[in-house]
């Protein structure tokens, strides 16, 4: 391989801020904060959301359509009565 060509790996610690959940994950992201965690210091890089707080990988995103899915099943079975 090429020296000096490669971006630097290392551990750094994001954090996510509508949570304030910090996870430590090897990563080349260029920061100029740090945080210490245990004694150890790491380049800290700051999320809006993650996999932790999305609703997509939550769940959250799935009860809405559900939902959604529930009141369209009312709203059709009442208009079949004729008791909307």
């Amino acid at each position: 391989m090429k020296k000096n060509i490669h971006p630097e790996y290392r551990d750094v610690a994001f954090v996510d801020l509508s949570i304030n959940k910090t996870f430590i994950i090897a990563s080349s992201v260029a920061t100029k904060e740090t945080i210490e965690i245990d004694g150890v210091t790491y380049p800290l890089f700051k999320l809006d959301t993650s996999s932790e707080s999305h609703p997509f990988y939550t769940g959250a995103q799935t009860r809405i359509v559900e939902a959604g899915r529930v009141e369209k099943f009312r709203a059709k079975y009442a208009a079949a009565l004729g008791t909307k």
